[in-house]
């Protein structure tokens, strides 16, 4: 499973990947499994046209738990079922940007 975060400021974030057992996603599309790191992370967008950012390898990550309490089209009983999930940092909040708006409540009204 592709499990990207680009929250660095993350105890469970290693090059990009999240390293947590688990992941829980709030009904506001949160990460509330983020844990802040003191560490302060290494900016490498200060270095992006002269190094690629270092990327842990896809192999290393395992699939985990996903729960979802949101209200999106992967959310199967509160398990997501994406290929992969991205948490993003937005207004300095762990956004999961995989999340697509669940439209089966407008079919159930027709």
């Amino acid at each position: 499973m592709d499990i990207r975060c680009r929250k660095t400021k993350c105890i469970y974030n290693n090059k990009y990947t999240c390293t947590a057992k688990e992941i829980k996603i709030s009904k506001k599309i949160l990460c509330s499994t983020f844990v802040k790191s003191n560490k302060e992370p290494i900016d490498s967008s200060r270095l992006i046209f002269e190094k690629a950012p270092d990327y842990a390898p896809q192999r290393e990550s395992k699939p985990k738990d996903i729960i979802c309490n949101a209200d999106c089209l992967f959310n199967q009983c509160q398990k997501c079922e994406a290929n992969g999930i991205t948490i993003n940092d937005i207004k300095n909040c762990p956004y999961c940007i995989t999340y697509l708006k669940n439209d089966n409540s407008k079919s159930k009204n027709k």
